[in-house]
């Protein structure tokens, strides 16, 4: 990179790689710093005995790519007249990995790039013929309520279904020296999760020491979504680029950047 400044992914490990490898594909290089950790069930009967319960359901939701990947692990095949609804591009192209049993199925995501959410998946919904009919939402163990509460409202019957767990990683002393080093080279900052930034705010916070958190909070910070924006204001983050969804997006955004 010309300015020398790192890129840092904060994506749990697996999709860390994975975007890590998409930087270097154009030109980029990334360093690994997981904000989150993800991690199997400790009980997982629930979630592999859901795919044979799937044409009880009118559509299926994923919250996140992580979602997909757990569930999938457990499915032979997906019935065509159940429809899959996801977040934004990074579920879709999540999906685009099992695209040889998902054949005729239909998938709903929001279709504005620049704001992908619930709320905006909602506005894409056939909330009239969903009405009287069962809808699952696979998740990690906890999460937001409003697409749930939301579909409840207007009389879908609603299941949940953890289908992994997230964790904040370990805080070490190889952690806490490989983060002062970024702050020092002034990174570039690829945030993709309001957890993961409250995360951040923790570990700079736990130093005690107001010009490393004053240092932080300087540092760029690439977020592909309006609510991880406004949580890094409302944390004190003051250099912040929004993007549209989804890694082509961040990946452009990179490219003006450095």
């Amino acid at each position: 990179m010309a300015t020398g400044r790192p890129v840092v992914i904060t994506r749990p490990l697996k999709q860390g790689v994975l975007f890590q490898q998409r930087l270097s594909q154009a030109g980029l290089s990334g360093v690994l710093f997981p904000l989150l950790d993800i991690a199997e069930l400790p009980d997982t009967t629930a979630l592999r005995a859901s795919p044979a319960c799937l044409d009880d359901y009118a559509m299926v939701a994923f919250v996140s790519p992580n979602a997909i990947d757990h569930y999938f692990e457990h499915l032979q095949s997906w019935p065509q007249q159940v429809d899959i609804a996801v977040m934004g591009a990074g579920g879709v192209a999540a999906l685009q990995a099992y695209a040889d049993k998902l054949r005729g199925v239909r998938i709903i995501s929001p279709t504005n790039p620049l704001k992908t959410d619930s709320e905006t998946l909602l506005e894409e919904l056939d909330l009239r013929r969903l009405a009287g009919k069962r809808v699952l939402i696979v998740r990690g163990q906890s999460g937001r309520e409003f697409l749930a509460d939301a579909l409840r409202s207007h009389g879908v019957q609603v299941d949940q279904l953890p289908a992994y767990l997230r964790s904040e990683p370990a805080f070490d002393a190889q952690r806490q020296q490989q983060l002062h080093e970024l702050i020092r080279q002034q990174a570039i900052w690829v945030i993709t999760s309001s957890e993961a930034l409250r995360t951040l705010d923790r570990w700079i916070r736990q130093s005690g020491e107001d010009i490393i958190v004053a240092n932080m909070q300087g540092q760029h910070l690439l977020v592909p979504h309006r609510r991880i924006a406004e949580t890094a204001q409302q944390l004190g983050f003051h250099s912040i680029t929004l993007t549209g969804s989804g890694d082509e997006q961040l990946l452009v955004a990179l490219q003006s950047q450095i």
